[in-house]
């Protein structure tokens, strides 16, 4: 498996993780507590892979955090009516060029 591949689904994954975590934040049930768990785990799972196929640490970590970043704010926003100041837009914006520049250069 490709490692871009494989990130892809740990991010995934992690937010999944993160929908069933607030879920029980919310409804307090174990269900969504387990099931929260259990995605956090299948994600770790794509997270070695990942590294064990390429995707070095550094260059790695940061596609993930970003990746997985944006997407919970994007859940947050559209799901659960969260909200983003323009302090915190800009940051995601960061994130973004910090993907590019990480990665420029490297095979990918």
């Amino acid at each position: 498996m490709h490692w871009i591949v494989a990130i892809s689904l740990l991010i995934t994954f992690e937010v999944v993780a993160d929908i069933f975590a607030k879920e029980y934040s919310l409804k307090q049930s174990v269900l969504f507590w387990v099931l929260s768990i259990t995605s956090y785990v299948i994600a770790n799972i794509f997270w070695l892979i990942a590294i064990n196929n390429g995707s070095e640490l550094a260059r790695g970590a940061v596609i993930f955090s970003v990746g997985s970043a944006i997407a919970a704010v994007v859940i947050g926003l559209f799901m659960y009516g969260e909200s983003v100041n323009k302090v915190q837009m800009i940051g995601m914006l960061v994130g973004i060029i910090a993907i590019g520049l990480i990665s420029w250069g490297s095979e990918m």
